[in-house]
């Protein structure tokens, strides 16, 4: 009997199959200088916000303004609280202080919820200082503004009764409401008490002592 051999197999054919088609891929190449930086990258954001967690409990007491405290007007103990702001970028007077500012005057009119700073005082008054008077008016609905607080600015106006003669005019252009009467007592809402040059205090006592005399507010003058 004779044995029939098997053909080897042709390597040839073998190669021309569809995986010989495939090229080769490269290896990847590893970039340590770009994983370096991520990492850096990563570490740099976390130190930033931990700088800013930080830097936002960084915080000091400082002076708020509750009421309106007018231009040459004292600070007193009731306009004044406590409140807690950021330590930088603001130019405070702090709440330690307060025993310095307390009995100072205001240097302009400062409004409710103000925070104070060292260039809205002073330690005189430029309103109560040589040349200026106060006047206490008693005035009756409908010559003066409702809502008239301390601080305002206001014009007292000469109206003259129907029995005198003469015209209206200006007394005091721009006088400072120092106080008001106690709207809470009968028979004090009418009552305020103005800063005027000491020149014009006679004729403003001598007309509101007759009831010839109003008053009108000037809400843009602080």
């Amino acid at each position: 009997m004779r044995t029939s051999e098997k053909p080897a197999p042709n390597a040839a054919a073998g190669l021309s199959g569809p995986a010989s088609r495939k090229l080769p891929v490269p290896p990847r190449e590893r970039k340590p200088a770009l994983a370096a930086l991520a990492v850096l990258l990563i570490l740099g954001g976390a130190l930033a916000t931990t700088l800013l967690v930080l830097r936002s409990g960084d915080r000091v007491s400082a002076i708020r303004v509750t009421q309106q405290v007018g231009a040459g007007q004292k600070f007193t103990a009731q306009a004044l609280e406590e409140v807690k702001i950021a330590a930088e970028g603001v130019e405070y007077v702090s709440w330690s202080q307060r025993r310095q500012v307390i009995g100072s005057f205001a240097a302009v009119t400062i409004l409710p919820g103000t925070l104070l700073t060292n260039q809205m005082g002073a330690e005189a008054s430029s309103e109560l200082g040589e040349g200026k008077a106060t006047v206490g008016l008693a005035l009756k609905p409908g010559q003066m503004p409702a809502g008239l607080k301390e601080g305002d600015r206001v014009q007292l106006v000469h109206v003259p009764s129907r029995a005198s003669q003469g015209e209206s005019r200006v007394l005091a252009a721009s006088a400072l409401v120092f106080s008001v009467g106690d709207k809470s007592r009968a028979g004090n809402s009418g009552q305020i008490t103005v800063v005027v040059d000491s020149s014009a205090s006679p004729e403003i006592v001598a007309f509101a002592s007759s009831g010839e005399i109003a008053v009108a507010e000037l809400p843009g003058a602080r």
